[in-house]
C-alpha cells in the first residue's frame, strides 16, 4: 500500500481540498472565465457570461463555483460586483493546465490574432512570441538556472543593470519557467516575469491594449528589446 507522509486526518482533507479545486474547474465556461481572468483585471459577471458564451444566470451559478472552491474572489464597488483572480498561485495553475492539456489533444491551427500570439499579458507577466525570445535569450546568457526556477547570480546582476527591480521578500515563486500556450514554449514567469513586465511598461517599451490581453510593442520597445535581449 502506498504510504503518504502526511498523517491520515492531513491526507484526507488534502485530498479533498484537490478534489474541490478540480472539480471547480471541471466545466468549459468555467474554464473560459479563469482564462478571461488571466489579463489581471477584475471583471463583472455580465462581462464573464459573455465571454463564456451563457446566460447570465447561468454565469452566477458557474461563478458560485469558482468562489467555493477559491480560485477567484468578488470585490463590490457600490452596487457594481467584480472577479477576479484568487491570487498569483491560481494564474500559474490555470497557465499550467493550459499547457499540459496541449499535450493531451491533437495541435489545432491556431486561430488567436497575430497581435495576440506576438506579445500578451498572462496574469502579471509577458507572453507571445516576444517573451518566449526574451526567456530563450536569458537561458543562453546563463541568466537562469537550466530549469528557469531561479535567476542566477549574472542574471540577478543583469536586472540590476537594466534597472529591473526585484522583490526579495515575495512570497510567491522568485522566478518560474511559464509554458507559453501559443508558442508551446516557455516564458518567464514569478516576480521576475513580473518585475520584467512592469519594467517593459515604465520605460514605454510595450503598452497594454484596453480591454484586451494583447500588448503592443512600441517602435522605442522593439528596439530596446533587440538590444538588451538578443545575442
Amino acid at each position: 500500500m502506498l504510504k503518504t507522509s502526511l498523517p491520515p486526518d492531513n491526507s484526507a482533507a488534502l485530498e479533498l481540498a484537490v478534489a474541490a479545486v478540480a472539480t471547480a474547474m471541471a466545466d468549459p465556461s468555467r474554464v473560459k472565465m479563469l482564462c478571461a481572468l488571466m489579463d489581471g483585471r477584475a471583471w463583472t459577471a455580465t462581462e464573464l457570461s459573455a465571454v463564456a458564451d451563457v446566460a447570465p444566470s447561468t454565469a452566477s451559478g458557474h461563478l458560485t463555483r469558482l468562489l467555493d472552491g477559491k480560485l477567484i474572489t468578488c470585490l463590490s464597488q457600490g452596487r457594481h460586483r467584480y472577479y477576479r483572480l484568487a491570487g498569483h498561485d491560481v494564474a500559474e495553475l490555470v497557465e499550467q493546465m493550459m499547457g499540459l492539456s496541449w499535450g493531451r489533444i491533437t495541435p489545432p491551427q491556431t486561430t488567436a490574432p497575430v497581435p495576440m500570439r506576438h506579445a500578451r499579458t498572462c496574469y502579471d507577466h509577458l507572453a507571445g512570441t516576444v517573451a518566449v525570445q526574451i526567456y530563450d535569450f536569458m537561458q543562453a546568457e546563463g541568466w537562469l538556472v537550466a530549469d528557469g526556477s531561479a535567476l542566477t547570480l549574472s542574471g540577478r546582476e543583469a536586472f540590476l543593470t537594466l534597472g529591473i527591480t526585484l522583490n526579495s521578500k515575495t512570497r510567491r515563486k522568485a522566478c518560474c519557467a511559464c509554458l507559453d500556450w501559443s508558442e508551446r514554449r516557455f516564458h518567464l514567469g514569478g516576480e521576475a516575469g513580473a518585475a520584467l513586465l512592469v519594467h517593459l511598461e515604465t520605460k514605454g517599451w510595450i503598452q497594454r491594449v484596453v480591454g484586451f490581453r494583447e500588448v503592443a510593442v512600441t517602435a522605442s520597445g522593439q528596439r530596446a528589446i533587440e538590444r538588451h535581449f538578443s545575442r
